[in-house]
């Protein structure tokens, strides 16, 4: 039934592999009797070939949605791809950031999936695989300057939520939580999730505080921009070698697996595992060159 005057648009997309109905009864548990729900199903199918004809579906339903509710706020809530295609619109529309009151991405692979560079590594088009590969942190931080955005990541099995690592959600302006033992299928859900997204709506929202990044925050940034680098789990740090040490006892650690791929990582001085990341052959060369100015500007504090 029609709404005469929503409370707020809530538009809740679903991801890879995937249909409207979970998500939609979480948007149904978060809304007022009041509120629109837009849930739309792109179709299963669909969802295993481009996301560009998901994008351009879901921007035609939310152009004729707030053209008929013109005054009304919006809140976002996307999972996994889903958030993906999200950010692809409003990158699109910046017109509508002012009407946008929250954006929650939901174990969403902001840097890129890691399953997904591993099906397409060269980007030749496997299926969805290039899209979901694609690195979108800067759209992703752009418009967190902007919106308030809540990242929600799920640790199943102590890096990931079973399918997105954690390190592949996170992006710079944005709160983020992160709920112990959730899987990536049961975040689209799960009562835990509803819990924080109520509680950010209820919280005094303001933009995320944009301070100077300490060391740690920037050595993962300079690795993040290695083009062709893709967020990794840290199953592998144990493997890894220390490259070398800054005298606050952070430690940059690399490892080549048995199929020639190179990985870093950046360690805490009690030797946790804070980010992985790989790449694959055809930018080698490009991490080990971001590895030599790393270690040349920071020379006076080598220990």
């Amino acid at each position: 039934m029609p709404i005469d005057k929503p409370d707020f648009i809530l538009y809740a997309q679903h991801g890879w592999a995937d249909t409207g109905k979970a998500i939609a009864s979480l948007a149904n548990r978060l809304a007022t009797p009041k509120t629109l729900v837009v849930s739309p199903s792109l179709g299963f199918i669909n969802t295993w070939l481009r996301i560009e004809p998901l994008i351009a579906a879901v921007e035609k339903i939310a152009i004729e949605t707030n053209s008929r509710y013109p005054n009304t706020p919006i809140r976002i809530i996307g999972h996994s791809m889903g958030g993906l295609i999200w950010l692809e619109v409003l990158n699109r529309h910046p017109e509508w950031w002012s009407r946008v009151e929250s954006l929650v991405l939901i174990a969403s692979p902001i840097g890129g999936a890691d399953l997904a560079r591993l099906l397409d590594p060269l980007s030749l088009g496997v299926g969805i695989a290039r899209d979901l590969g694609k690195n979108r942190r800067e759209i992703a931080e752009a418009i967190a300057k902007a919106i308030p955005t809540l990242i929600i990541a799920g640790d199943f099995d102590n890096g990931s939520d079973g399918t997105i690592p954690i390190g592949s959600t996170k992006f710079r302006n944005a709160q983020f939580v992160l709920l112990p033992g959730l899987s990536h299928a049961i975040m689209r859900h799960h009562s835990d999730v509803t819990t924080v997204i109520q509680d950010f709506w209820t919280s005094e929202k303001t933009l995320s505080d944009i301070s100077e990044p300490e060391l740690t925050d920037l050595l993962i940034q300079r690795l993040q921009l290695v083009s062709g680098i893709t967020d990794a789990h840290h199953r592998d740090f144990s493997k890894a070698q220390v490259c070398f040490t800054l005298e606050n006892g952070i430690s940059i650690c690399t490892w080549k697996n048995l199929l020639g791929i190179d990985h870093v990582f950046v360690s805490c001085p009690e030797g946790k595992c804070l980010y992985s990341g790989f790449v694959g052959w055809l930018h080698s060369e490009n991490l080990q060159q971001t590895l030599q100015e790393i270690e040349r500007e920071f020379t006076e504090n080598i220990s």
